[in-house]
């Protein structure tokens, strides 16, 4: 089912920031159920998070406009190179998909020795890994709600389709969900 590209709404405030209540120290003896919330919230407030980090990317990018580009020049090359890599390598590609987290290390790693050669590391740690390490807290922390796993069933169904959903099925973290999804429907119709 071919869907087109949307983009989601970005939540209110008071929702993305709500009181100390809907946060919650994550499981880090369930690294599945952690990394689940993490994706939910991911693509749950994608907009919210895609906001944050084009602040700080304009911030930094007026501050230093070059090292801006040449960092997001550096680390797109590296992450479109790993994700190549992971389609045409099965080491990779199994990789990828059983620890994300330390791919996208890997990519930053791998980004930030290729920027020391230029010259170009305080643009990347403040400009690249700064909102990606607010996203990872924020993402981590949150505690999901209804109408969240809803938007995610949604999303993992393919009824819609959206950027950070793109960004998932390339770190190869959609088809797990699927299969979650369908075993959730199929659970339901039995009953």
């Amino acid at each position: 089912m071919a869907t087109k590209m949307e983009l989601a709404p970005l939540r209110p405030l008071d929702d993305f920031f709500p009181g100390a209540d809907r946060f919650a120290k994550p499981e880090f003896g369930d690294l599945a159920k952690w990394n689940n919330r993490v994706i939910s919230n991911l693509l749950y407030y994608q907009t919210n998070y895609f906001a944050v980090t084009l602040v700080v990317f304009l911030i930094v990018g007026f501050l230093n406009p070059f090292g801006m580009f040449l960092g997001g020049a550096v680390v797109a090359l590296v992450f479109g190179g790993s994700v190549w890599a992971g389609e045409n390598k099965a080491t990779i590609k199994n990789f990828k998909r059983k620890n994300p987290t330390l791919f996208v290390v890997v990519v930053m790693i791998t980004s930030y020795f290729l920027l020391s050669l230029c010259g170009g590391v305080m643009v990347f740690i403040f400009g690249i890994t700064f909102p990606l390490l607010l996203i990872l807290i924020h993402a981590s922390l949150r505690l999901r709600n209804m109408k969240n796993r809803l938007e995610n069933k949604i999303e993992g169904v393919g009824l819609k389709k959206t950027p950070m959903g793109v960004i998932m099925d390339l770190l190869d973290q959609q088809e797990e969900k699927m299969n979650k999804i369908q075993d959730f429907i199929e659970s339901k119709l039995k009953d």
